[in-house]
């Protein structure tokens, strides 16, 4: 069923917008008092080390050293630059150069987080401390974990890393994505791409549907007669109404998709024949083949102890604490942390919770109320976007939606409405950026 889609601004003054001092009511509570340049006495010369650069680690590294100059906040981050999945589909679909995906770390230097572009490769969480890959090991109070996504090379027969050479998931940005890019511009007008879409939980669940969409634009303009097979491990998924229109309105018959009543669950993959087997047997040959393989929490979470049995990480609600080691906080698609959905806003939006957990943890204050928002944009084509949004609080001890506040852009809206909601998504992914990074792209 559609709900009313939430007020923007709302969700924005409810998230606390880009500004630590508009978080702080949308906490609900009190940051630690920080003096600039010296820090809350409790905490100060305190060690915070953030693992992972992405939307939620460096959000809580740029907003802890904001509320708490005299933290002393180490990020660790292999890449120099970091290129964002958000948007990489548009780069797919060719509305969007693989460049401008590409963040650097130059204005959270200049906040004093002392990045390091180093491999974090075990977590002592007894001694309190980090190894770096090159044996280094760095003390810390607390610890941020925000590993992102690994991907289960045990969970799909016939698919690991030699196959994904041949078969990639590009679901991760970077040399996949890039590969991915190449087989389909090499791929003969007529031929047809297989997108493999897993079942719960994955980073992005609006993601694959996107893909297919941007790659069906790409088709339409350079290779009208291809085809698109969405084999999905689910019966339903996130904005399932709102792409079908979207497929019908744009690309006619060109996408199918079959769900798993509909034998669509692939369990078996032939990565040299670009071939997969579903469930009942049914064969798919593919001139491209994407394969979304199952997922699980990045591996430093696993070694610092704090994934269960399903490989993500339980974490305590109201400050995304780990659920089982002390001194440990974990954010973004690695967590267990439904019905708030593993996105990028989502990550962002944890890391500013975090930020003021930790500095009110070492200033021996307790943790603001948390609220979290949670917007996804979408976008089918050039001129065609959708949402979905909500907001979230704990409510009787669990992460909920609070009631009414979320839903989905309207079926059978007008061309002008799909137009804005596309030029919104762009506006959005400029401000997240701007408000992670410091960077405006």
């Amino acid at each position: 069923m559609t709900r009313t889609p939430i007020d923007r601004r709302q969700a924005l003054r409810w998230l606390g917008g880009a500004g630590a001092a508009s978080l702080l009511a949308a906490c609900g509570g009190r940051a630690p008092e920080a003096s600039a340049g010296t820090g809350n006495t409790a905490s100060r010369g305190a060690r915070v080390v953030v693992i992972g650069g992405g939307f939620g680690g460096a959000t809580a590294a740029r907003y802890l050293k904001r509320l708490d100059p005299g933290l002393h906040v180490t990020l660790l981050e292999p890449a120099e630059r970091f290129y964002t999945c958000p948007f990489t589909n548009l780069y797919l679909g060719g509305l969007r150069e693989f460049e401008s995906l590409g963040h650097d770390y130059q204005q959270l230097r200049r906040l004093g987080v002392n990045v390091v572009h180093a491999l974090a490769e075990d977590v002592d969480p007894v001694g309190h401390s980090v190894t770096l890959a090159g044996g280094e090991r760095l003390p810390y109070d607390r610890l941020i974990l925000s590993p992102g996504i690994d991907i289960r090379w045990d969970a799909l027969e016939g698919y690991d890393r030699a196959a994904a050479e041949l078969a990639p998931h590009a679901w991760k940005a970077g040399a996949q994505t890039h590969r991915l890019k190449r087989q389909l511009e090499a791929m003969e007008d007529g031929g047809t791409f297989v997108l493999v879409a897993p079942a719960n939980p994955f980073r992005c669940p609006p993601g694959p549907y996107e893909r297919v969409s941007q790659i069906a634009h790409y088709f339409k303009t350079h290779k009208p007669r291809s085809k698109i097979l969405l084999l999905d491990a689910k019966d339903a998924f996130s904005k399932q109404g709102l792409f079908m229109d979207g497929w019908r309105e744009l690309y006619g018959d060109m996408i199918e998709w079959v769900g798993l009543s509909g034998d669509g669950r692939v369990v078996r993959v032939d990565a040299d024949r670009l071939e997969v087997e579903t469930e009942f047997g049914t064969l798919h040959r593919a001139d491209v083949l994407n394969v979304v393989p199952p997922q699980r929490a990045g591996f430093i979470a696993e070694r610092a102890g704090v994934t269960d049995a399903s490989g993500w990480v339980p974490v305590n609600p109201r400050d995304f604490s780990s659920a089982q080691v002390e001194d440990v906080y974990v954010i973004g698609d690695a967590t267990e942390a439904a019905p708030m959905p593993k996105s990028g806003f989502c990550a962002n939006a944890q890391g500013k919770v975090v930020a003021f957990a930790a500095a009110a943890s070492l200033a021996g204050d307790p943790a603001p109320e948390p609220v979290w928002a949670n917007t996804c944009y979408s976008v089918i084509g050039p001129d065609y976007g959708i949402t979905v949004a909500g907001v979230y609080r704990v409510i009787d001890g669990q992460i909920a939606e609070v009631p009414g506040s979320g839903g989905v852009s309207p079926r059978g809206a007008d061309a002008g409405f799909r137009r804005r909601e596309a030029r919104y998504a762009a506006a959005w992914y400029q401000a997240i950026c701007e408000d992670t990074w410091g960077t405006v792209v």
